[in-house]
């Protein structure tokens, strides 16, 4: 280890001639050189609340994947499902991941059976940004977005000609090899391979409670796109293959803990996806934004999962497609209109075909306000007909505020075994009764200030979102310690959440920010109103990020505190308390490469007897998915970034 230790700092100690492209911006005026730090978030301008995250963000922590992206984020939670999976969930607004709408470049994905592992099917080195917008969104991308959309976009095939490479190792022993690289074949087409390869090849126990903290996950991850650009056609499309193995269970040494004709209790999970993606643009009018676009993608997605005794295997097959037209009538008035179709099949009694229309208005009333009011109608093959309006308003009375209000509509069709089939870990009976299509209002308001101060500008948010469900799949943990049950909801479930942040530059390189939010989440349980089990009432967050002058060494830190809440009632202990999380990261830049070093649960709080009668797995008390807290102690990592030729 000291080894290491040494030549990690042999090398962070080198001397550079240039800082890296990626961290600087730099303009020439006349003979000075003046060198502007990139934002890493930054608000989305249009009359939707949300951020887009960067690259310079992203790279202020090791950022592994996409569930891995939303360590420095205050309005974004990323929590395990269980602790034998590995299965993560993004929480927003105070719900779980389902109600956010995950999109790839504008296109609906990883849908039903994809999204219990989804966060770890996006490598951190391959995405540009990411969008995240809050409450009920566009109804251009569909009827599902509830709590929010999170939209990815890729490294693109147009970019500057090159080739990066991304090496990753923890403490976990966990290795990492990422790849891209694009060529430009001629002035109009460009082609990009990335490439992705992930391997967890040890076990590790540090509760010592006979199972591993997380699966061995063995991952390979290939995609290759495409890009035309003509004058007055575009052209983007793609193909990629994903193959993971996920195994985890008992450990070897567990079987002195177990009576002599018990076997260990594995759990095993392959998958294999396959995707391809396309979209067309015809520009008809250049000067009035008119044009017409045809986009689309298309998966399989096949599981052969093992946990324990239960076996579960699932070929999900999606195809989506939207025809869309858009114009700006005047400069004031643009008008966006098409149709789509979605198509679900899981198994002859679980598919659905849902056509849909929409149309969407925005006015803009020069700088000051922005109205967008949009109106959709799909037909499900299930539901029926349902109607799906939403309205945006943006107002800045002056440059230092910006007002935003925001109502809408939202629905979702659930396959409640295939988004949850991690829950076959339980040892617990699983019932599913037959499930209505979920329902629920959002409303939102946010304001954000730009207030000059002591030279430099500080920027202030502020929201409140409530979302109402008129509908709902409810998973009751609080019935019985024997049972799981998916059902309907009968009676009311809602979210509150309140949040506020501030970003302030204390002095030249240096970045703080801080924010608090309040989560008051609750949904009926057996005819009683109780606070949603495994919850945060609360979340605090402060980071800083220090960049030196030339931008050589980047030093970031983020503390998390994490707010207590509710335990379901079949554990025994009515709550869980507030524990906090310190993560931080070095960063060295050289001119075409640049090496990071860090730690992850620096404060090393890990929940206790985080498996629920671990001792015995084969019981029906068995349960390892009342997850609330870090499932393993401090982490420390190390990665290089290599840039070869002029991609940045």
């Amino acid at each position: 280890m000291k080894k290491w230790i040494a030549i990690i700092a042999l090398v962070l100690a080198l001397p550079t001639q240039a800082q890296d492209e990626d961290s600087l911006k730099t303009q020439t005026l006349q003979e000075v050189t003046v060198s502007v730090r990139r934002q890493g978030t930054v608000r989305m301008g249009g009359p939707i609340n949300g951020v887009s995250i960067g690259r310079e963000e992203l790279f202020r922590a090791a950022c592994c994947n996409l569930g891995e992206s939303f360590t420095t984020n205050p309005s974004v939670d990323v929590s395990y499902n269980d602790a034998t999976t590995g299965a993560k969930q993004i929480k927003l607004l105070g719900l779980s991941g389902t109600y956010v709408q995950m999109l790839t470049e504008n296109l609906p994905n990883f849908r039903a059976a994809a999204a219990p592992y989804a966060l770890d099917y996006v490598p951190g080195p391959w995405m540009q940004s990411i969008q995240v917008s809050k409450g009920a969104s566009s109804v251009k991308n569909g009827y599902e977005s509830i709590t929010g959309q999170i939209d990815i976009e890729y490294l693109k095939p147009d970019a500057d000609e090159g080739i990066t490479v991304n090496l990753y190792g923890n403490t976990l022993s966990r290795f990492e090899a990422n790849a891209d690289g694009n060529l430009h074949l001629n002035d109009r087409l460009s082609t990009e391979l990335l490439l992705h390869y992930q391997d967890d090849y040890a076990h590790h126990d540090q509760n010592d409670d006979g199972f591993q903290d997380q699966p061995n996950v063995r991952q390979w991850n290939l995609q290759n796109r495409w890009k035309w650009r003509g004058d007055r056609y575009l052209f983007h499309g793609g193909i990629s293959m994903i193959k993971e193995d996920r195994d985890g269970g008992q450990t070897e040494h567990a079987a002195h803990l177990l009576p002599p004709t018990t076997h260990l209790y594995k759990i095993g999970i392959e998958t294999n996806r396959y995707e391809g993606y396309m979209k067309h643009a015809f520009i008809l009018d250049p000067e009035h934004g008119t044009n017409i676009a045809l986009m689309g993608n298309a998966s399989l997605h096949q599981i052969e999962a093992q946990y324990g005794h239960k076996r579960y295997d699932l070929s999900q097959k999606n195809a989506y497609a939207q025809l869309m037209f858009e114009t700006n009538l005047t400069e004031q008035h643009n008008l966006s209109a098409g149709i789509s179709l979605n198509h679900d099949y899981l198994s002859a009694n679980e598919k659905e075909t849902t056509p849909g229309l929409y149309a969407q208005y925005t006015y803009t009333l020069s700088d000051k306000l922005v109205a967008m009011a949009g109106l959709r109608a799909d037909h499900s093959s299930v539901f029926g007909t349902f109607v799906t309006p939403r309205l945006h308003l943006k107002f800045t009375p002056t440059e230092a505020i910006t007002l935003r209000l925001s109502a809408g509509k939202g629905y979702r069709t659930v396959h409640a075994l295939a988004e949850n089939h991690y829950l076959l870990a339980s040892g617990r009976q699983l019932v599913i009764d037959p499930l209505e299509q979920e329902e629920a209002w959002n409303y939102g308001a946010s304001t954000s200030f730009y207030i000059p101060l002591f030279g430099k500008t500080l920027k202030l948010n502020a929201e409140y979102y409530h979302t109402r469900f008129l509908q709902q799949a409810v998973i009751d943990y609080d019935s019985s310690p024997t049972l799981l049950h998916i059902a309907n909801l009968d009676g009311r479930s809602y979210s509150n959440t309140f949040q506020v942040d501030a970003t302030y530059p204390l002095f030249e390189g240096m970045e703080l920010t801080a924010a608090y939010r309040l989560n008051d989440v609750k949904c009926t349980y057996g005819e009683q109103l109780l606070e949603k089990p495994l919850t945060s009432r609360y979340k605090g967050l402060v980071t800083a990020s220090y960049k030196t002058p030339l931008g050589l060494w980047q030093f970031d830190a983020t503390l998390q505190l994490n707010g207590g809440g509710r335990l379901p009632r079949t554990i025994g202990e009515t709550t869980f308390p507030a524990y906090e999380q310190v993560s931080a990261q070095i960063t060295r830049w050289f001119r075409h490469f640049s090496i990071y070093v860090g730690g992850e649960n620096l404060t090393g709080f890990r929940q206790k007897d985080i498996i629920i009668n671990a001792q015995d797995p084969w019981s029906s008390t068995f349960d390892p998915t009342q997850v609330w807290g870090p499932v393993h102690g401090p982490v420390f990592y190390a990665g290089l970034r290599l840039n070869i030729g002029n991609k940045l």
